[in-house]
């Protein structure tokens, strides 16, 4: 086992441990793109937990914003050919094979650090922005190793990415309270009226079901502005990205069926939830 070897299998343990719904999808690439997408989940991972846990570490925002800035010198550092974290030294092997565009990873640590001082949305085109950089930014990731036939995959992609990320902001409203993070935008907030008190509050009313209901029903318009993806991507990419959407689009409708459940707990798949999300896509593939 080599020092490469063992630096994928670390970033396979934390795809592994952080990201049950994308790693769904992970295990039906071929050895070479699979361990890719483990090296370049494992660094996004990691600029993430470092704004995430800040309050946890009781780390202060300028501290935060140092570990940001060495993490993306690292990044400087693995592109150069001079990883010096097995995290980086995986992704610096996964370079050698695909042409992962940088400027991506530095979009989602920009994400990471607008986190560290931004924590309201005032409007849905706001929020857009904000998917751009922690989203659309792992698009362009997984395309570059994916492969995919014409520029039209790139929109597609985006849109994916976004459906996946305002999958997780209606997910995560009741995690992403207890940081003072509220991503859903004001003006729906006053348009559905509910109040950042009720929602702290986690006020189980019929205004805060619409306001809910309305997230889950945009998040699903996105998915289906992504199906023409499948088409793009290359042939042994197409059957993962149908699961990772597959399981953000079950997690959904099992919020439609109990939209409170964002406000109490983060909502997840069991086992068995996700073996019958790979039945019905090798039947039928589709995302929503």
């Amino acid at each position: 086992m080599t020092a490469v070897d063992d630096a994928y299998r670390h970033c396979r343990a934390i795809a592994h441990e952080h990201g049950a719904n994308f790693s769904v999808g992970f295990r039906f690439l071929p050895r070479r793109k699979r361990r890719a997408v483990y090296a370049a989940y494992a660094y996004c991972r990691f600029a993430d937990d470092i704004a995430d846990e800040s309050e946890q570490r009781a780390a202060s925002s300028e501290q935060v914003f140092e570990e940001l800035a060495e993490w993306q010198a690292e990044l400087d550092r693995c592109y150069a050919g001079r990883p010096t974290q097995p995290i980086t030294i995986a992704l610096a092997d996964a370079l050698q094979h695909f042409a992962i565009p940088k400027s991506a990873f530095v979009a989602l640590i920009d994400g990471c650090r607008q986190d560290m001082f931004k924590t309201r949305y005032e409007t849905f085109d706001e929020l857009l922005q904000y998917c751009e950089l922690v989203a659309s930014s792992i698009s362009d990731i997984s395309l570059a190793i994916y492969g995919y036939r014409t520029d039209a995959a790139l929109v597609h992609g985006r849109n994916l990415a976004t459906a996946l990320q305002l999958t997780n902001v209606t997910r995560d409203i009741g995690d992403d309270l207890a940081r003072n993070r509220i991503y859903l935008p004001q003006e729906e907030l006053r348009r559905f009226g509910v109040s950042e008190r009720e929602l702290f509050a986690r006020i189980e009313s019929e205004p805060m079901r619409k306001l809910i209901d309305f997230q889950i029903d945009r998040a699903e318009s996105y998915f289906r502005l992504a199906e023409p993806l499948l088409s793009e991507l290359s042939f042994d990419a197409r059957f993962p990205t149908v699961l990772m959407g597959g399981v953000y689009a079950t997690v959904l409708a099992r919020l439609r069926l109990a939209p409170f459940t964002a406000l109490r707990k983060r909502l997840s798949l069991s086992g068995v939830q996700k073996m019958m999300v790979v039945a019905r896509r090798a039947v039928r593939p589709h995302f929503v």
